[in-house]
């Protein structure tokens, strides 16, 4: 008889306002008496209120928490907008767990009308440090004379990881690598990028690759109508990309945001999942945030755990939610009437009828 299973150990990054009322939420499907999974959940409080307290040193110390176990769940934060304040926690994050790629996917939400005929899935995957983000900017002279300078840079290694994950994530997909940087203007720093995407391409030639400028990328991106889209960028170009596909599937509700970190051989060592949207101060204490988002993170995060209970939870938890928003469970922002935690709590009723379904049926008819 077999003993029961060493729980893994879940980082859990607290938040502010709605986006911590909606990691509680999310936290309620995953828990083992729900899927199964035993999880060990370690809180690190991210609140604004506490990351000044601390100076910061609590970001830090979840980071190194994340390095550790390999697994966090971030709920939305404040970033202050006065200089010389904490600032965001979520570039501390990615520098300090090493992460390389951030990647977001839009997809269809049943019921839910996206733009034009965009129905196939899109992954952005976008450098997760370098760029124009933490570049060393300054100005000179004065009057209209006054010129500001920034000093950015990419790695080759970074590129390497964008890269190499975008075709690893288009062969997962059964989707296409389309897009690039603007490489023709400048082919020395943006084509770096585009060299490594050459020879991904190479080294993956059962995966289409369909290299173009970012300005042509967005123009495809508007009018597509075709087979899955797997989408490389800069830092910048991924941050602007990923909001607009986002927003092509009618709601930036249902997708998932992953920062990863990679060994040598490219498996993700480190898996940080969060919600793309922010803390929606004005609908705190109301119970009516939608926690689709926040719950599809938890998911994600349970997809990459080793063990077949986590990958089975990971996928009932994907499908349970979109079938509750096909079948009208939907908060407001959806259309529909379901405050917040009525609909977690759909979603958790169809996760163990799932479960409980799939456990009768048995391995070999699921295969």
């Amino acid at each position: 008889m077999l003993g029961p299973m060493t729980p893994t150990t879940l980082v859990v990054l607290e938040g502010d306002q709605t986006g911590q009322e909606l990691l509680e939420e999310a936290l309620r499907v995953i828990a083992p008496e729900v899927t199964g999974v035993p999880l060990a959940i370690e809180r690190f409080d991210l609140s604004l209120e506490n990351r000044r307290r601390t100076g910061n040193r609590v970001v830090f110390e979840a980071a190194a928490a994340m390095r550790e176990h390999g697994y966090g769940l971030k709920a939305a934060t404040i970033t202050p907008e006065e200089a010389g304040d904490v600032g965001s926690p979520n570039a501390l994050l990615r520098e300090a767990v090493e992460g390389k790629v951030i990647i977001r996917t839009g997809r269809r939400l049943p019921g839910v009308r996206p733009i034009g005929g965009i129905h196939a899935p899109m992954s952005i995957v976008r450098m997760a440090v370098d760029d124009a983000y933490n570049a060393r900017e300054w100005r000179e002279g004065t009057g209209m004379d006054e010129v500001a300078w920034r000093e950015e840079h990419i790695s080759r290694r970074v590129c390497r990881a964008v890269a190499e994950f975008s075709f690893l994530q288009a062969r997962k997909m059964h989707a296409a690598v389309a897009g690039g940087p603007k490489w023709t203007v400048s082919p020395v720093y943006e084509g770096m990028l585009k060299e490594e995407l050459d020879g991904a391409a190479k080294r993956h030639p059962e995966v289409r690759y369909r290299p173009m400028l970012i300005d042509a990328t967005y123009a495809m991106l508007v009018g597509h109508s075709g087979d899955a889209l797997v989408v490389p960028t800069l830092n910048r170009d991924g941050d602007l990309l990923s909001d607009m596909v986002l927003q092509l599937f009618g709601s930036i509700a249902g997708a998932e945001s992953l920062v990863l970190a990679f060994d040598e051989a490219f498996r993700p060592s480190c898996v940080m999942a969060e919600a793309p949207h922010g803390t929606a101060p004005n609908l705190e204490g109301k119970n009516v945030a939608n926690p689709l988002a926040m719950i599809l993170a938890a998911a994600a995060v349970l997809g990459y755990m080793p063990a077949d209970e986590a990958a089975r939870a990971s996928r009932a938890i994907y499908e349970a939610a979109l079938e509750a928003v096909a079948e009208d469970v939907r908060t407001a922002d959806l259309g529909g009437h379901a405050h917040t935690d009525e609909f977690t709590d759909e979603v958790i009723r169809r996760v163990r009828t799932k479960l409980d379904v799939w456990a009768a049926l048995g391995e070999s008819v699921l295969r």
